[in-house]
């Protein structure tokens, strides 16, 4: 072995979906422009992390898959590459592993390599929403995870509570923020006035939850635009779902501008007088661009009740768990209402108390959040390269 090759460093990085891809091609970028050693990448990846190098030893795509339809009869499939997977490790004896988000992958994947090659530092990139359960779980991670790469500024103190190696490292909509003066661009592209208001509607990412939100998001909006002059509606959406979207906003009676290009999108929040907002990440997007908003979830009657009766959290907003009070309004199953939502969206729309306090709260979250510190990718990649 030439000195050159022992001095290389070897990271295996698992992925199981595309925002790990992403998050995983960051993370690379940054480790190769951080560290003092050369670095090979091999695990599992798509096309971002392949891309900077990574070999992949299967395609990503086919470990891809979301709900148990999908799962069920790809299970032999998926066993067999959690294997694959394990006895890469075991050969090639990485000097640390990290698996990115999708835990019932990668998790599989991370107790066997604990148990059988328990030399190997493992860590966790998004920690898995464990403390909208209960701490057993986490507990039961400090078993096989060295440390836990957070991407809310709560988990740290939630994980230490049971003795989890957590270090908060941002999270990826930080460097989603609009560029400054991207909405007056976006609004004069459009022939929306600077005074006018505008509402960005964002009913969900996945058809089921369009479905459920899109009907009762239409009559919200038919309701304001009897009571406000000149309402300019921006629905924001990934290209999949826009054919429902589209199909359903012919009657809500006032001009509706669909956007699915990411960088439309964040300037259509830079422009965005408020949000009626679908419960998720996008939230916390919506918040890092200052945007007011109400949010809102339904779902059947079976996944509503688990929400909220089994998950152990006093809101389904991140926002608010950030803040640890209720600063941004949730309507969840029964409450959410096209009444509801207007009565809720009505004192956004204007300069009023509660417009200027839920922006001062945002403020708080920003400076939470780290918005002006070092980038997420380069504080992943110095919590991983310490390790080594």
């Amino acid at each position: 072995m030439t000195d050159g090759a022992a001095a290389r460093r070897h990271v295996m990085l698992v992925a199981g979906e595309t925002s790990g891809d992403a998050l995983g091609a960051v993370l690379m970028d940054a480790m190769t422009e951080i560290s003092d050693r050369p670095l090979e990448f091999s695990g599992v990846g798509g096309p971002e992390m392949e891309a900077r190098g990574l070999t992949s030893i299967f395609p990503m795509h086919e470990i891809a898959v979301m709900g148990p339809r999908e799962i069920i009869p790809r299970l032999p499939l998926i066993f067999r590459r959690i294997w694959q997977t394990v006895r890469h490790a075991v050969e090639q004896r990485p000097d640390i592993v990290v698996v990115i988000d999708s835990p019932e992958f990668t998790h599989m994947v991370a107790k066997r390599i604990a148990r059988r090659a328990p030399d190997i530092p493992i860590v966790d990139y998004v920690l898995p929403s464990v403390w909208a359960w209960r701490l057993g779980r986490a507990r039961a991670m400090k078993k096989y995870i060295r440390r836990v790469l957070a991407l809310l500024p709560f988990e740290p103190k939630f994980l230490g509570t049971v003795g989890v190696d957590c270090v908060y490292v941002g999270h990826p909509a930080i460097q989603r923020i609009p560029e400054e003066g991207s909405g007056a661009r976006f609004r004069g592209a459009r022939g929306i006035g600077t005074d006018d208001p505008v509402l960005l509607v964002l009913p969900g990412s996945r058809l089921n939850e369009v479905k459920h939100l899109v009907g009762i998001f239409g009559e919200t909006v038919r309701q304001l635009s009897r009571e406000i002059d000149h309402l300019r509606v921006v629905v924001p959406v990934v290209p999949h779902v826009r054919p429902l979207v589209e199909a359903s906003i012919k009657d809500w009676g006032v001009p509706v501008e669909i956007v699915d290009d990411e960088q439309q999108k964040r300037a259509a929040f830079d422009a965005g007088t408020a949000a009626l907002a679908a419960s998720g990440t996008v939230s916390l997007e919506l918040a890092l661009a200052r945007v007011p908003m109400v949010v809102a979830y339904r779902a059947e009657a079976i996944v509503g009740w688990f929400a909220l009766n089994v998950l152990k959290v006093p809101s389904v907003v991140l926002v608010n768990l950030i803040l640890d009070r209720p600063s941004v309004r949730e309507y969840l199953q029964g409450r959410c209402t096209a009444d509801e939502l207007a009565e809720g969206l009505r004192p956004l729309m204007h300069e009023s108390d509660e417009r200027r306090r839920i922006l001062d709260d945002l403020d708080e979250l920003r400076l939470r959040m780290g918005i002006d510190g070092e980038p997420p990718g380069r504080r992943a990649a110095r919590a991983v390269l310490e390790l080594l």
